[in-house]
């Protein structure tokens, strides 16, 4: 998501909107003559930066011993969520100090490359444990009378594997072609495909089918079943039990769903316009421009606090919560 709002620099030019976006189509470049919106973009990183680094301390602090971690599958989940979202807030800083300066990157090739990977590679990651641990929900709840914890210890140490093994492979087209390209006069760090624009909009492609489509179904899947298993089992006769699990799956489907779609949107809009199937207008570069980073800062606050909503909505987290207000 980062590299779409960093590729979506912000660049003065004499040149007509059109001709602009014309010849920077290929590594998606966008433009805007408005420093106040540059410097709200700066803020809005610096605070998610300074609440995603609260919340996920609190959260390495709730799961910090390690019979903890190993006593519940979600609990492992979220601390490896946590990791990836640890490490995403603290890219943020750089990326504000790039919009602050108009997208004229300071930092040299080596941390264009390094930074670029890495908030892509945690941004695949969160999405990728947030959809196993509504996959182990449900399953926690449909094996509940099976006790094998050695051996699901066992397999979910492997799952983390695989997920970040995953995430690493998603990444690749990142890390690949990454680079400080000078444009305009002004150094960019930015995506440069050696074909231009297409496989820039293939790349796109594969963003929004990994890291929305296919982990938005899976979420939806997943929880629906539980839900149903909750209403035909044991505890269809608990009606606050129903309600509690139907508001927590509500609050995350909903927060996944709300913060990342109009980023994902937006993005498929300009896929269409890579590939000619939609005509470039002043309506679609208006949104790219003004709208788009709105839409990143968005999904940027859900990706940061994730884990601290999971612990906010699990009374043993509350609880760990107020016993550390109360000492301090």
């Amino acid at each position: 998501m980062m590299e779409d709002s960093n590729q979506s620099g912000v660049i003065n030019r004499s040149i007509s909107d059109q001709q602009r976006f014309a010849s920077l189509e290929d590594i998606d470049v966008t433009f805007d003559g408005s420093p106040v919106l540059r410097f709200i973009i700066s803020i809005t990183y610096s605070v998610v930066c300074a609440v995603g680094l609260i919340g996920n301390l609190l959260v390495f602090f709730f799961i910090r011993v390690k019979q903890e971690r190993c006593k519940s599958k979600i609990n492992f989940f979220i601390l490896n969520m946590a990791v990836t979202d640890f490490q995403f807030v603290l890219t943020l800083p750089f990326w504000a100090v790039d919009t602050a300066l108009d997208f004229s990157w300071p930092f040299g090739d080596a941390m264009c490359k390094i930074l670029l990977s890495v908030t892509v590679m945690n941004m695949y990651a969160s999405v990728f444990f947030l959809t196993a641990m509504s996959i182990t929900r449900y399953w926690s709840v449909a094996s509940a009378l099976k006790d094998s914890a050695r051996q699901t210890t066992c397999s979910i140490k492997w799952v983390a594997v695989i997920l970040w093994s995953l995430a690493t492979v998603a990444t690749a087209p990142t890390s690949i072609f990454s680079t400080v390209t000078n444009v305009g006069g002004e150094k960019l760090c930015l995506l440069r495909f050696p074909d231009g624009q297409y496989w820039l909009a293939v790349y796109h492609l594969q963003k929004i089918l990994i890291a929305f489509i296919i982990p938005m179904v899976i979420l939806s899947m997943s929880y629906l079943m539980l839900l149903r298993l909750i209403r035909q089992r044991s505890m269809k006769n608990n009606s606050k039990r129903t309600t509690q699990v139907t508001k927590s799956v509500t609050i995350v489907v909903l927060s996944f769903f709300l913060c990342w779609m109009p980023n994902h949107a937006i993005t498929f809009w300009g896929v269409r316009v890579k590939f000619n199937v939609v005509h470039w207008d002043k309506t679609y570069y208006i949104v790219h421009t003004y709208l788009f980073p709105v839409t990143v800062c968005l999904a940027h606050a859900n990706s940061c606090l994730n884990p601290l909503i999971y612990c906010l909505m699990r009374r043993e987290f509350r609880k760990k919560l107020k016993e550390l207000f109360l000492r301090v």
